[in-house]
């Protein structure tokens, strides 16, 4: 992963992993093992399905601009599609706590946007490209009174 992309997944990670952590406790205390167990896979669940998507629409911004919306609108559904698939799998499992999954994976989802909305507003992204070739000759432009 390049540097510029880590640089935009830790801030959005480490809050929502941190939350992950405290569901886990939390859910270990209140349901026990098993919802310490699920709590654990709804976080990472959430952190897996939200990293790729934040991989993959960075991706897309790069290499194909003109998709860029399309991408990311393919991508929220692919992700809901296989967030039903693996519920679908896990349906009635006793391998974990359904409540405490949900509970982990809704509120880490929720950490994970509040985070990336954060992130995006403290970005310095620049709206014109700066040009290092005429950096040293600037041009005067208008009136010079």
């Amino acid at each position: 992963m390049p540097s510029n992309d880590a640089r935009n997944l830790v801030p959005i990670a480490v809050p929502t992993a941190a939350v992950g952590v405290v569901a886990v406790a939390v859910s270990g205390v209140v349901a026990g093992g098993k919802g310490a167990l699920g709590a654990a896979v709804g976080a990472l669940l959430a952190i897996a399905f939200m990293g790729l998507g934040l991989y993959v629409l960075q991706w897309t911004a790069r290499t194909l601009p003109q998709l860029f919306q399309a991408m990311g609108l393919m991508l929220y559904v692919a992700q809901l599609l296989l967030l039903m698939i693996f519920l679908a799998l896990f349906k009635g499992t006793t391998l974990f706590n359904a409540k405490a999954f949900a509970f982990s994976l809704v509120v880490a989802t929720v950490v994970w946007m509040a985070a990336q909305a954060r992130a995006h507003m403290k970005a310095k992204i620049f709206y014109v490209e700066p040009d290092s070739e005429k950096s040293e000759k600037s041009e005067k432009t208008g009136s010079s009174s």
